[in-house]
């Protein structure tokens, strides 16, 4: 299937279905038709191009709106540039370092200047030429950045050519799991997987979803907003995840869809009566396979547990709609290959663990300026760092991250299987299992578990970590069984809700020294 660039997407969307909703705000009565979407897009290309922005030119997207962030975003890959979305809760240092990073930026759209000017004298940075464009709601504030040339660079091998048209998104990993690298996927790439999406979605015009995930991260932007785009839908936009109040908002919307992450649910599962409407057709979770007790709570709304990762413009495997969901499962490959291999490179049969190896058209095949080449082989194949198994009918299983398993005296441990035994117990939230180190063994595995979000008295605490002990020396054997157990409110979290262990691991190594407290 030829797949057409966004820009004729997007105008053929507008003629088809011109009074069609395409983006609403959630918390207001804000929103965007196709055709009022395609006269914002049309705008901003005509800004780029009096503002003299090269194609590849890179734009910095800081916007907190989701409606305005929306606009621009695609606009600016329609128009043959390149968005590099901002997280609008950084400081505006982190901003210019990326600035930095990048080799200049040609452009900085904003709509929270204010936060640098407190800072820094904008003008020392930018060529301060205030635009404010109707077509974008609210309206942004828009800094040219003179004398700036922008690294070309092409994610699949040669540098684009300065007169491509082609337009990108330019992320960072969340370094979760280390030091975050810069991905470039190109409006192709970020298309076929968006297509993808919404045929194992079924997704059809009618359909309305909810986002609450941040558009700064791949997730939302190719589930979210690419997807609903490629089947002519539309899209409840939010700003943030809110517990109170949540399934009325689904109902008063319309949703027929959720695009949601693991960690969200279990605070919605232990959050009382889960209240769908009829019009709830089904459940997207991504980055993870779902807890049990979290599966279950949500049994009878069909569910698609993904996996994706940036370098694969967010999706990689999915549950196929329909099918049940299989217990540690993220689905079957779509779209791309799965191997699963040894440390010398060979390719396991099912059910055996090992590191996975993906390759597709919606896979990168370089980083950000060629960094990390080794993590790539000669026949299109990336690591992911993730380590799992396929079984007998595809489905991928995973247990873990290679850098998170833990060799207690020459034994591994994959935390994922701690942490399946521990969220048995229905008064687990979020259960963690990182490595702590020690001075005979080398490491061994410690628990963090967030109890209920309503949380738990003192004695209560003591009860469930002693059944959680317990389960622990019931169902694994000794090696794997955390040597300690603590309750936590929370972890350190990326902004998508994702912990990031490597945080995780820093703590527990704290919680190891003498006179840490108990």
């Amino acid at each position: 299937m030829k797949i057409e660039p966004l820009a004729t997407l997007i105008d053929r969307r507008a003629a088809e279905s011109p009074h069609a909703s395409y983006l609403e705000d959630a918390r207001s009565d804000r929103s965007l038709d196709y055709a009022e979407f395609a006269d914002a897009v049309h705008a901003w290309r005509a800004l780029l191009d009096d503002l003299e922005v090269p194609p590849a030119g890179g734009v910095l997207v800081d916007l907190a709106d989701p409606l305005g962030f929306a606009v621009v975003h695609l606009a600016v890959v329609a128009a043959g540039r390149r968005s590099v979305p901002v997280d609008p809760g950084v400081p505006w240092a982190d901003v210019m370092r990326l600035s930095g990073l990048l080799g200049g930026a040609a452009l900085l759209v904003s709509d929270h200047a204010e936060r640098g000017a407190a800072e820094f004298d904008l003008a020392t940075e930018f060529d301060v030429a205030t635009v404010e464009p109707e077509s974008c709601r609210p309206a942004v504030v828009v800094h040219a950045m003179p004398g700036r040339t922008f690294a070309t660079n092409s994610s699949f091998g040669e540098p684009a050519a300065p007169t491509s048209v082609e337009g990108s998104t330019l992320l960072f990993t969340s370094g979760s799991t280390g030091q975050p690298k810069g991905v470039e996927l190109p409006e192709s790439q970020l298309l076929f997987v968006a297509h993808a999406i919404a045929r194992n979605n079924r997704l059809v015009p009618d359909d309305r979803g909810y986002n609450p995930l941040p558009l700064f991260h791949v997730n939302a932007e190719v589930v979210g907003l690419l997807a609903t785009l490629v089947a002519g839908a539309t899209l409840v936009l939010d700003r943030r995840f809110h517990r109170t109040g949540f399934w009325e908002l689904l109902s008063t919307r319309r949703v027929t869809w959720l695009n949601a992450v693991p960690s969200m649910l279990a605070v919605l599962a232990h959050s009382g009566d889960i209240l769908p409407s009829a019009d709830l057709r089904f459940i997207r979770s991504a980055s993870a396979p779902l807890p049990d007790a979290v599966r279950e709570a949500f049994s009878a709304i069909p569910l698609v547990v993904s996996y994706g990762m940036t370098e694969g413009a967010s999706q990689i495997t999915a549950t196929p709609l329909g099918e049940p969901v299989r217990p540690g499962s993220v689905g079957v490959p779509l779209g791309g290959e799965v191997q699963v291999r040894d440390e010398s490179g060979q390719v396991l049969p099912p059910g055996e663990i090992g590191a996975f190896w993906i390759r597709g058209s919606g896979i990168i095949r370089q980083y950000f300026l060629g960094r990390t080449p080794e993590r790539f082989d000669l026949d299109g194949w990336l690591v992911t760092g993730d380590l799992g198994y396929v079984d007998d009918d595809g489905y991928v299983f995973l247990v873990g991250r290679s850098d998170d398993v833990i060799n207690r005296g020459g034994e591994k441990v994959y935390p994922a299987e701690v942490e399946d035994i521990l969220l048995k117990d229905a008064r687990v939230r979020e259960a963690v299992v990182v490595a702590r180190p020690d001075p005979i063994l080398g490491h061994v595995p410690v628990a963090y578990v967030i109890p209920p979000a309503a949380g738990l008295r003192e004695d209560e605490v003591d009860d469930l970590v002693h059944a959680l002990r317990d389960r622990c020396e019931n169902e694994l054997p000794r090696f794997k069984r955390p040597v300690d157990i603590r309750m936590i409110a929370d972890l350190p979290r990326a902004a998508t809700g994702k912990v990031q262990r490597s945080r995780v691991r820093v703590l527990a190594a704290a919680d190891a020294r003498p006179g840490a407290a108990a």
